[in-house]
């Protein structure tokens, strides 16, 4: 069953299906930001007043409000972990503030806290940010079906309470409700959300749809193949939550011994106390080389060494467009050893666009000539291929004429009459039927053989050109390919749910030779989880919700910005932003240099908290020496991370690779 639209109502009705709201969990509705924000509050308002010599009561309440703001949480978490007979290190940093505290070294003990809580906060606000896009996923599929009843008549139902084998309709500019077959009627159907094709793809009795894919200008009648709750959307939301929630970010250095330092720490200090005692030594003097051993002993240096270089070099990635979600992510990009690309929107710029433009011999049309006429016929379709052929078309400044009488067959191509001729323009293979051996079949074979989309146009009947239509590449794409060869040691894979011809052209342009196409999301997961079961470190750089499961399970996963979805966005570790394909070979060169950083560091700390260690036990470490020498490591490493900051700091490989 055909549909056809007349000019008047040819924009797309999908205007009257606006998008779901974005559902945003407010950062004040997180205690754990509330909390950091007051902590810092506080903080902030203490500082001066100590610096300049203000009254006591008043820094020191002000420090103490901070610190039980900040601290309260991580100590009560501390406590429950110890019922478990487990100890963690934000538990011996309330400890070592509350110590610092004790004897007078207020300022540290109240930044500590400070440290710790944005440290949370930040963790809680990523956490919920990726829970509300995958609760903002199911605002794709529709929430109502329309129900065609055994009788003819219709019946708007729940899509939650549809069965395997009702029938539904499907109206112009409407989303599916279901997954199913078509049973009547044509039309073109937006699937890129599941399968990531650039293009809608025409769809006809026999064929499959998907539940929360936007239906274009015909009427589908669909038998629902299964239950809404085992949908491929449905099943997409399931795979990003399951993948979120067993994916276990790589730990900093310091977490993987925190267990083995906190129990240490814990048993050193009573030891420095107690044995002074044991063999008659005074309390205050145990007391205080007690705390002077746990102020020295406290892992701040240890813990910065990890945290500026990581900082800094997601600052440094930012200013050139790559946002990094944590300081966990940015370690874990230097670690990758496999990259896998998305084609459509990511390796594509996701748009189609006129690439070809062939006037047939004995016609009195020049490629302008052509290109007006058929983007004065297209110029009221909504279709992408025709908003391709019109911006082609402006983009030259040629005029467009006024197209009358304009229809659409869905899966065809449109109809106008153009300065009083008929124009059509559409599918070689619906609108052509002259022998094979007409010059223009071997033109539309030529254009397919290359991966473009042919579009014949036709004048009162008669065939005067081929437009070929592709999704362009991005310019930097196959230095960037190249690069990450490099880098990684392995050539990138390219996972797709395109169809396999255009796949493998695109794959050659770049330089890829493992190709995986026609995949859905979860073929797109179990790739992933192929290449980690074997060891690998997996980075999968994509921009579709398609994408999203394979972004979670990975060991990182890159977005792409300007048309990234918000699932996607949310997902990923990190985005770029401007899509500039050559930052993600260099941010990942930058994370291998903030590693090496970070173990220079860790190297540095270590030494001057032995040292300080050994002093503190074998002599007599004086309290202000101990805090100096403690903070002076502290400078040392954090000034050694700040070093990524500076703009040299920056790969050169965007250069080589642009």
């Amino acid at each position: 069953m055909s549909s056809f639209v007349d000019e008047r109502i040819a924009p797309s009705t999908a205007a009257s299906h606006p998008a779901a709201p974005r559902r945003r969990t407010r950062l004040l509705a997180l205690p754990e930001t509330r909390w950091a924000l007051t902590s810092l509050s506080f903080f902030l308002l203490a500082l001066p007043v100590y610096l300049l010599d203000g009254p006591a009561w008043l820094w020191g309440t002000l420090f103490a409000i901070s610190g039980i703001a900040g601290g309260w949480e991580p100590g009560r978490e501390g406590c429950k972990a110890l019922k478990d007979k487990t100890l963690d290190v934000d538990l011996l940093m309330v400890v070592a503030a509350l110590g610092a505290a004790a004897i007078g070294q207020v300022l540290d003990g109240a930044l500590l806290i400070v440290i710790f809580a944005t440290s949370g906060a930040l963790e809680a606000v990523a956490t919920a940010r990726t829970a509300d896009s995958v609760r903002g996923l199911l605002d794709l599929a529709p929430t109502t079906a329309t129900r065609l009843l055994p009788d003819g008549t219709e019946q708007s139902v729940d899509t939650e309470h549809l069965a395997v084998g009702d029938i539904i309709v499907v109206r112009p500019g409407e989303r599916v409700g279901a997954d199913g077959q078509v049973l009547d009627g044509t039309s073109d159907v937006d699937q890129a959300t599941i399968t990531g094709e650039p293009l809608p793809v025409a769809k006809r009795t026999g064929d499959e749809v998907y539940a929360g894919t936007l239906n274009g200008t015909g009427s589908l009648r669909v038998r629902v193949e299964r239950d809404p709750s085992d949908s491929v959307i449905a099943r997409i939301v399931k795979m990003v939550e399951e993948a979120s929630e067993t994916k276990a970010p790589t730990q900093l250095f310091i977490e993987k011994v925190e267990q083995r330092y906190s129990v240490g720490m814990v048993l050193a200090t009573l030891a420095v106390f107690a044995v002074p005692l044991a063999f008659g030594g005074e309390l205050r003097s145990a007391l205080l080389r007690a705390m002077t051993f746990m102020i020295v002993a406290s892992p701040c240096a240890v813990v910065l060494s990890t945290m500026p270089p990581l900082l800094s070099a997601i600052a440094n990635a930012g200013r050139r467009g790559v946002l990094t979600k944590s300081a966990v992510v940015m370690e874990r990009l230097g670690q990758v050893d496999t990259v896998a690309f998305d084609k459509t929107g990511t390796l594509t710029e996701g748009t189609p666009r006129v690439t070809d433009i062939h006037p047939l011999p004995g016609t009195d049309l020049d490629e302008t000539a052509l290109l007006a006429l058929a983007a004065s016929a297209e110029h009221p379709s909504e279709h992408p291929l025709a908003r391709a052929v019109v911006d082609a078309a402006r983009e030259r400044g040629l005029p467009l004429r006024e197209a009358v009488g304009f229809s659409s067959v869905p899966g065809e191509g449109v109809t106008a009459t153009v300065q009083g001729r008929t124009v059509q323009v559409g599918s070689p293979s619906r609108l052509l039927s002259a022998p094979a051996q007409e010059p223009h079949h071997a033109t539309v074979t030529e254009l397919e053989d290359a991966g473009r989309t042919a579009v014949a146009v036709l004048r009162d009947g008669v065939v005067v050109g081929v437009l070929g239509i592709a999704d362009r590449l991005r310019p930097d794409a196959r230095a960037t390919v190249a690069a990450l060869t490099e880098l990684t040691g392995r050539t990138p894979v390219l996972l797709t749910g395109d169809n396999e011809r255009a796949a493998r052209r695109l794959a050659a342009e770049v330089g890829i030779t493992d190709v995986r196409a026609g995949l859905l999301p979860q073929d797109k997961v179990a790739a992933v989880k192929e290449w980690e079961s074997e060891g690998r470190r997996v980075l999968v750089v994509g921009d579709g919700v398609n994408d999203a499961p394979a972004l979670a399970a990975a060991h990182s996963g890159i977005a792409m910005g300007k048309a990234g979805s918000d699932l996607a966005l949310e997902t990923a570790d990190a985005v770029v932003v401007r899509d500039e394909l050559a930052t993600i070979p260099a941010v990942v060169q930058l994370s291998r240099t903030a590693r090496r950083l970070v173990v220079q560091n860790l190297f540095i700390a270590g030494t001057f908290l032995t040292a300080l260690v050994l002093w503190d036990l074998i002599g007599t470490l004086p309290l202000p020496l101990g805090v100096a020498a403690h903070e002076g490591s502290t400078v040392v490493v954090g000034l050694n991370g700040l070093r990524l900051l500076r703009e040299a700091a920056w790969p050169r490989i965007t250069k080589d690779v642009s």
